[in-house]
């Protein structure tokens, strides 16, 4: 079957939901989802959208995802961040993970960025292994900080 990668559309956000909450199964955060259908509709396709997208489709059904955004350096200027390479259980070790990468990469080269940047959990060798493939650096001298809503609301 053919795969097709494609910038992903409005009318893809069901579907897009659908792998999110697959992929938190996955990383085994399966009720750590919070974000609706409609929040990503105005996010992705509002006035000010807040991030891009591509699917991979096999006979007009979507099978995969690769959401990133732009970032700015301080030291190196604008940067792309891969939000989430996703691809259903069903058609992974296809090369559609590759092909969706590779997209994004793409649009890294023609934007002219400084930077492709992602994260990959620890424990995920599959997805270690993936980027390996790729040269990529794996860094670990730095730590991921964040606050969650709550606390940034209690601050």
């Amino acid at each position: 079957m053919e795969t097709k990668i494609r910038v992903g559309l409005e009318a893809d956000i069901p579907i897009v939901l659908q792998l999110i909450h697959e992929l938190a199964v996955y990383e085994k955060e399966p009720d750590e989802v919070e974000v609706t259908e409609q929040q990503m509709l105005q996010w992705g396709f509002g006035k000010h959208p807040l991030f891009n997208f591509f699917v991979a489709e096999q006979e007009g059904k979507v099978i995969g995802l690769a959401l990133y955004y732009y970032k700015y350096s301080t030291w190196k200027g604008k940067c792309l961040f891969l939000e989430d390479i996703i691809v259903t259980e069903k058609y992974r070790n296809k090369n559609i993970g590759s092909m969706l990468f590779e997209s994004v990469v793409k649009v890294a080269k023609q934007e002219g960025v400084k930077r492709l940047e992602w994260q990959v959990l620890e424990w995920n060798t599959p997805a270690i292994e993936f980027y390996k493939k790729y040269k990529a650096n794996l860094d670990n001298t730095w730590l991921n900080g964040k606050l969650t809503y709550e606390q940034i609301q209690s601050l």
